[in-house]
């Protein structure tokens, strides 16, 4: 049920400001909105720079930072998002020439600028003036400034400044030749907020939704404890709350507040803005509880996402691949990396790996064959103090050309020739992963893995997106391209293989959605606690698995945490004996139709089966009770890309080499392979002839060809 978060928060516009007056409040120009730009001809290259704060640096280098940019053919900066308090340091005050001189000279360099709205950090005066806006944590601890990202993005007080602010910058940026773009705030979340605001909101929300007090305590099974609200004024805040229903409902309406408060600043953006600038966000990596990224995408030109990976020994391209096949599948098209690795990270001092030579390169090659049109760093210098002292830029501390700078110049070189041929490169995978934010924020109330003892404080040591992400790692270590799919997607059958992880929280809509997917003739694969609790995250009280029970083949009443791991009968998969384990939980399946695959090797639960595939009309459905080891998941979609015609020599390349494919602009075949290893490797490369655009050299089908370490090949076809 979709709800219009407009008809249930407070209106934005229905209180001013104590001391402003109508006049000073608000610019009251009112402009057609611009078309969207043309992506196409705005992105005629990849677009490659770094996030550059000018003011952060501790003198006077504008100049030389420009010259060292140009020289290493950097082509973008992003530029304004984090500093409020410069661009309006008194209330109503507003400064520009600060960053006009910045912006004049980037452009004048041939550097593009995407400016960012400065609205998650709030400046010292608004605080002062209104400390009400400071989001308020679940239990009402107290709220103190000193940290970003700390207001609640629904206060009506905090959107008037905001808006404000917004207006007069894109006002005064619209017909800047040199600003191609703007990014709508920053890493954006609910951060936590319950204020009171919030919770009037929530509580109108739920009017909407479920119409009577009556049928949310159905909904939610709120005679549990006696906990029934006969009336909407009854409504308990969310703070100590127990109900699942009530917890699961929360983690919407945080992801509505979010999706209302980008929505709503990108049609501000495309109100004032100029013809040729996009919208953008850029989301933190992505899979956030409190975030409906896809939804958020929606109200966006392009998306963008911030992609932090592991370097040296932990750098093997697979955390870029997972953040990038999300980001990429919420709109499914290309994306700009707003943020990545420049040396090293972290907030403290602790974890200081900076890359391996190679490796800041291939990084870049490796976003953009995921669908990256753009990749900025962050950031282009280190900062000399404050929270991020140590999370390192492309310059050190002492800002002078290093060992990063001169593989940042070379990969610049080289996307200065290859970026026209590489940019808006598409991917046509045929596996998915669906993707559900409300089974993985229910799971987490409900963990089925604990790391302490029963009754103490602990965390859970697998969960829903460690599910998820073992089935990407194994189709990653595949060669197998992935896109992500949501509850909300409809047509699921140009996949011919639909990955399924621990679907807990579903309408019986979308079950029988994959149901009718597998009848028409396609394939899942699907984990255990799938279609077991519905929309208001209450048991079905049918028997398990509810409306996947005919296209599962089987049915279950019981279920158990594994208190160690257990063997599979007769390693029916052929892996190691370390691998052909199953941990954390089984459920007693009691096939119907289906075909039971792997048993465990144990007395009791040995008469159950771990695994079965059922034949339901066109299609199969195999389906995992247990928790696999990650050697047994890999075997499973071997079996399945085997069945489905997708296992081929690119899926027995050696373990180093990662193979990516798509076609260019022109029609062409690409084909990215990296060696993700600080050895030399050498293959067999089968493809189509064509020519290496690295190398400009010839490549034939069986070819043997060899990887240097940390280095890669682009195959374009003839």
């Amino acid at each position: 049920m979709m709800i219009a978060i407009a008809a249930v928060l407070p209106t934005i516009s229905s209180r001013l400001v104590v001391g402003q007056t109508a006049a000073q409040s608000q610019p009251n120009t009112v402009r057609p909105v611009a078309p969207p730009p043309d992506l196409h001809a705005e992105f005629p290259t990849v677009l490659y720079g770094a996030a550059y704060y000018h003011e952060y640096e501790p003198y006077e280098r504008l100049d030389d930072d420009i010259r060292l940019m140009k020289a290493a053919d950097l082509n973008v900066v992003r530029m304004g998002e984090s500093t409020w308090s410069l661009w309006e340091p008194e209330d109503g005050h507003f400064e520009y020439a600060w960053m006009d001189r910045v912006v004049d000279a980037m452009g004048k360099a041939g550097i593009k600028v995407i400016l960012g709205t400065p609205t998650y950090s709030i400046p010292t005066w608004l605080y002062h003036e209104h400390p009400e806006i400071l989001a308020r944590p679940l239990g009402g601890a107290p709220t103190f400034y000193g940290m970003r990202q700390n207001m609640d993005i629904s206060n009506p007080t905090f959107r008037f400044y905001a808006r404000r602010l917004i207006v007069h910058l894109v006002e005064h940026y619209r017909t800047n030749p040199y600003v191609i773009g703007w990014q709508i705030d920053n890493e954006t979340s609910a951060y936590g907020a319950s204020n009171h605001d919030d919770f009037v909101g929530f509580v109108n929300y739920l009017k909407q939704k479920f119409g009577t007090p009556q049928n949310l305590n159905k909904a939610w099974f709120l005679n549990y404890w006696g906990e029934d609200v006969n009336s909407w004024e009854d409504m308990p805040t969310r703070d100590d709350a127990q109900s699942t229903g009530y917890k699961l409902e929360w983690t919407r309406w945080q992801q509505l507040r979010v999706t209302d408060y980008l929505a709503w600043q990108a049609a501000l953006v495309r109100q004032f803005r100029g013809p040729n600038q996009f919208v953008t966000t850029d989301f933190a990596g992505g899979f956030k509880s409190d975030v409906n990224e896809e939804a958020v995408a929606a109200h966006l030109d392009v998306a963008a996402i911030n992609i932090y990976h592991g370097t040296q020994d932990h750098f093997d391209g697979s955390e870029q691949a997972w953040a990038g096949d999300y980001a990429r599948s919420l709109k499914q098209a290309n994306f700009l990396v707003t943020e990545t690795n420049a040396q090293t990270t972290d907030w403290d001092s602790a974890f200081q790996y900076p890359p391996y030579d190679g490796q800041l390169r291939e990084d870049v090659y490796t976003h953009i064959a995921n669908g990256a049109d753009m990749v900025e760093y962050w950031h282009w210098a280190s900062i000399n103090s404050g929270q991020e002292t140590y999370w390192k830029g492309v310059l050190s501390h002492d800002f002078e050309p290093n060992r990063a700078y001169a593989e940042v110049s070379r990969t610049g070189h080289e996307l200065q020739r290859l970026g026209p041929e590489l940019v808006g490169m598409t991917q046509h995978n045929q596996v998915a992963i669906l993707w559900s934010r409300d089974s993985m924020n229910a799971i987490r109330f409900m963990p089925f893995t604990w790391s302490g003892p029963q009754w103490t404080a602990g965390s859970p040591v697998a969960d829903y997106t460690s599910l998820a992400r073992q089935f990407h790692n194994a189709l990653y270590s595949l060669n197998t391209g992935v896109d992500f799919v949501f509850p909300e997607t409809k047509n699921l059958s140009q996949y011919k293989l639909l990955i399924v992880p621990a679907l807990y929280i579903s309408d019986d809509a979308l079950l029988n959605r994959i149901s009718d997917y597998v009848k028409n003739g396609g394939h899942v694969v699907m984990t255990f606690k799938s279609g077991f609790a519905n929309e208001n995250s209450a048991v079905r009280w049918v028997r398990a698995p509810g409306p996947l029970r005919a296209a599962c083949g089987f049915s279950y009443q019981e279920f158990s945490n594994l208190e160690h791991p257990l063997a599979l009968k007769g390693d029916p998969f052929n892996v190691s004996a370390a691998g052909n384990q199953v941990m954390y939980w089984a459920e007693f399946l009691m096939p119907e139709h289906a075909k039971a695959l792997a048993y465990y090797d144990h007395p009791f639960f040995g008469r159950w089966p771990a695994i079965t595939e059922n034949q339901f009309g066109e299609g199969s459905l195999l389906y995992e009770g247990t928790y696999l080891s990650d050697g047994l998941q890999r075997a499973i979609l071997e079996r399945e890309l085997k069945e489905l015609g997708l296992y081929g020599p690119d899926q027995q390349l050696p373990p180093a080499i990662h193979l990516v494919e798509g076609t260019d602009r022109r029609g062409r075949k690409l084909e990215y392979l990296f060696n993700y290893s600080g050895d030399p490797v050498s293959f067999t490369y089968h493809g189509p002839d064509g020519s290496n655009l690295i190398t400009n050299g010839p490549v034939t089908d069986s070819q043997q060809l060899t990887l240097q370490p940390w280095d890669l090949a682009i195959v374009e076809a003839q």
